[in-house]
């Protein structure tokens, strides 16, 4: 059985091939989000039509997505014109064979859940630190949704009221503080002028930049202990590239300890295991559930 599978980011389309439990042809190239959201599902289509043949067709995106009808039911103006397209009714129609769509997010604790850092376990939550803080609840091995689709929105919690603006929809939030672009400005601002969580790390050296990663990770481990102590999970997974630093995955397990109650210390808090192909496992898991395949084993 052969999949294709996809993971469209605002910035760039990872894709793969997956066959004997393997992910083969592995690549990716830029989105070029800006040109619509039609634009980029043609460039998905173009990437698909070159991994011929397949018997099924897996999608991670970013967007809130309706994984039933596999439409995506919100997206912001990083991919314009992609809220309302339904993806998987294109894709079907083009290429005749059954196609699973999932929000990136929730396609990278699948992904965790079943082949990575999260596997056999039934309970747990993933967060992403990146441009904003993705998350997912994960519930019996199985993706929590809510109402209509959108639970998991972690990086909208509140956590300084006293930065909430008057009519700004979304503000004193946890992404404001916790993402790897909060971190990024921060250090610009205050200390030497960086691009990215890489280059973060770079200077971790300088005093002026350690103390803002630590006030980072102390943001980091605020929500963390909110969210343990609403979902008493049994594992909470942390992804995004700057997770890699062993500094601070290791500060945050030490912080969320010292602020958690003791009954809820079991908790692992544990690094995301399958980098930047966490989507596209995630993706496989939700095309063979499509298709019906029994579960396969990483080879």
């Amino acid at each position: 059985m052969k999949l294709v599978v996809l993971d469209i980011g605002g910035t760039s389309i990872k894709y793969a091939k997956y066959e004997d439990g393997i992910l083969k042809n592995f690549s990716e190239r830029s989105t070029d989000a800006k040109k619509s959201g039609a634009y980029v599902v043609q460039n998905a289509v173009e990437i698909i039509q070159s991994l011929k043949p397949f018997d099924g067709i897996g999608i991670s995106t970013a967007g809130q997505v309706d994984s039933a009808s596999g439409c995506i039911r919100y997206a912001n103006e990083n991919i314009p014109g992609y809220t309302g397209m339904k993806i998987r009714e294109i894709l079907e129609n083009e290429f005749g064979v059954p196609t699973a769509v999932e929000n990136d997010v929730n396609a990278a604790a699948l992904g965790e859940g079943y082949f990575g850092a999260a596997k056999g376990m039934s309970e747990y939550l993933c967060l992403t630190y990146g441009t904003g803080v993705g998350g997912a609840v994960v519930i019996d091995g199985k993706i929590f949704k809510g109402f209509a689709g959108s639970a998991g929105e972690f990086g909208s919690m509140i956590i300084h009221g006293e930065e909430v603006r008057q009519g700004v929809r979304i503000s004193g939030c946890y992404e404001d503080y916790a993402s790897t672009s909060a971190l990024v400005r921060r250090v610009s601002k205050e200390a030497v002028q960086v691009a990215n969580g890489r280059e973060v790390f770079e200077h971790i050296d300088m005093p002026e930049v350690k103390r803002v990663v630590d006030d980072w990770i102390q943001e980091i481990a605020h929500g963390l202990v909110t969210l343990i102590h609403v979902f008493n999970p049994r594992s909470v997974i942390i992804g995004g590239g700057v997770m890699v630093q062993e500094y601070v995955a290791e500060s945050v397990r030490t912080v969320v300890s010292e602020r958690i109650m003791p009954s809820f210390r079991d908790v692992e808090i544990s690094v995301a295991s399958l980098g930047n192909k966490a989507g596209l496992w995630g993706a496989v898991y939700i095309a063979e559930q499509k298709l019906k395949i029994p579960e396969t084993t990483i080879l």
